[in-house]
């Protein structure tokens, strides 16, 4: 059984740390699935991932679409990336795709849906032969409770959505879409978006033939 931490937009802000202090020892692996800073660039980035690499015994993050992207560069320097990358923990393979698909409002990390593919191939390529997959992007799949905004428009990615039901990941840890904190189904894979990082996080008990979420707040 492996337990997985799941935190995302932070933005920047770390207020809510110390609630977390607690939990993050007890994980066996902490993601960070994006927007680690508000548009800021390695040394924020660098802040505000030194507590949870000094409190986490394995950390992967992948960038979201308010970092610049020499926070690419860092993350891979910290060996945490996950940005067109691939991982393993305990026969657990971590894989994904940071920024998201274009938004309305030109942020630092938009890609096409095309390049978002792309992203996920070459993570996946790293990792496919281990039958226990976790997908963390970004963008949540499009079409989902999980990529509907508070004006009911779905802004998630088409191409997360393509991937995961071509090549059903065991669980796909996304954010992007601060208020559409939530559990969802697409193909046989479990989505979890754990919400803007002020709202809470999420603990995934993941094991062969059984995932067990819960989602929390302070």
């Amino acid at each position: 059984m492996m337990r997985i931490l799941v935190i995302s937009d932070i933005h920047g802000r770390l207020a809510k740390l110390d609630r977390i202090e607690g939990e993050l020892p007890k994980a066996d692996v902490v993601v960070l699935a994006g927007d680690i800073t508000n548009f800021g660039g390695r040394d924020e980035a660098r802040e505000i991932l030194k507590p949870l690499m000094n409190l986490s015994k394995h950390l992967f993050v992948v960038p979201g679409n308010c970092d610049l992207r020499e926070v690419n560069e860092l993350l891979k320097e910290l060996k945490v990336s996950l940005h067109g990358r691939g991982n393993v923990v305990d026969r657990v393979a971590f894989f994904g795709a940071g920024g998201s698909n274009p938004t309305p409002f030109a942020t630092p990390q938009e890609y096409t849906e095309e390049q978002l593919k792309e992203l996920l191939a070459s993570g996946y390529s790293a990792i496919k032969e281990h039958s226990i997959k976790v997908l963390v992007a970004h963008p949540p799949p499009f079409g989902t409770k999980l990529d509907l905004t508070s004006s009911g428009v779905h802004a998630g990615s088409r191409a997360v959505k393509e991937f995961i039901k071509e090549n059903k990941p065991t669980l796909t840890l996304c954010g992007h879409i601060h208020e559409a904190r939530g559990i969802a189904k697409v193909a046989t894979t479990t989505v979890v978006n754990p919400g803007a990082f002020h709202m809470g996080y999420a603990v995934v008990e993941l094991d062969e033939d059984k995932i067990e979420v819960k989602l929390k707040e302070y």
